[in-house]
């Protein structure tokens, strides 16, 4: 079960905000931006990224992360997320046209098989805080 982000902060969620997703590489931690879309069924952070990726290797080595979403007009709020990330496949494309319509309005995501297999990084949060 994972820990829920309070109603305060559900514009957050839906904002075209970045999320600094925190992971390790070479036990040291390595932040990146990225999109990200939010499961509220579930309550998991979504994030799309392809199996060639550092990122993706630093996950499957050690999937704690920590991500901190801010969302685009107010630097002030945010909401972080630490959690467990687990992995599913993305082979129809789903989460990263999602994302496209989300950041860039397009209904899909052009990709590029030079890039590796597109697959979904979920976020199960077990700890949450918002500012």
């Amino acid at each position: 079960m994972s820990t829920p982000v309070p109603e305060s902060h559900h514009d957050i969620l839906a904002a075209k905000g970045l999320a600094f997703l925190a992971t390790v590489r070479d036990q040291r931690p390595n932040v990146s931006p990225t999109w990200y879309l939010w499961d509220a069924e579930r309550g998991h952070l979504l994030i799309s990224l392809t199996d060639r990726r550092q990122k993706y290797r630093n996950l499957v080595r050690e999937p704690h992360v920590a991500a901190c979403l801010i969302p685009p007009d107010d630097q002030y709020r945010y909401i972080e997320i630490r959690g467990r990330v687990e992995f599913t496949p993305d082979t129809d494309h789903e989460v990263v046209n999602a994302l496209a319509l989300k950041y860039l309005g397009r209904e899909s995501y052009e990709h590029n098989p030079e890039e590796g297999n597109r697959v979904v990084a979920r976020v199960v949060p077990d700890y949450v805080r918002c500012r």
